[in-house]
C-alpha cells in the first residue's frame, strides 16, 4: 500500500495537471512495484512559495528575482 506525498509550490496548478501528477505517481508504483492502483495513494501538498525556500531564500524572493532579470535580459537585447 504506497503512499506517496508530493510536494510543490502553490503557483497556479490546475486540476487537469493534478491529475497527471496522481495518474503518474501510480502508474510508476504499478510498473516499478508491481503495486495495485486501487491502494497507491497520491496526496499533493501545496506549499505557499513564502514557506519554501532555497537555501538562504524564500522561493517567493527568488521568482520575483528571475523576473526582475528576465525583464531586464529582454530590454538588453539589440533588436
Amino acid at each position: 500500500m504506497p503512499y506517496i506525498n508530493v510536494k510543490i509550490t502553490d503557483e497556479n496548478v490546475n486540476n487537469e495537471q493534478k491529475k497527471a501528477i496522481i495518474k503518474g505517481c501510480t502508474q510508476l508504483m504499478v510498473d516499478v512495484l508491481n503495486k495495485n492502483p486501487a491502494t497507491t495513494f497520491v496526496v499533493i501538498d501545496e506549499v505557499n512559495t513564502d514557506n519554501w525556500g532555497i537555501g538562504f531564500d524564500q522561493v517567493t524572493k527568488l521568482r520575483k528575482k528571475a523576473i526582475a532579470n528576465d525583464v531586464v535580459a529582454k530590454k538588453s537585447k539589440p533588436l
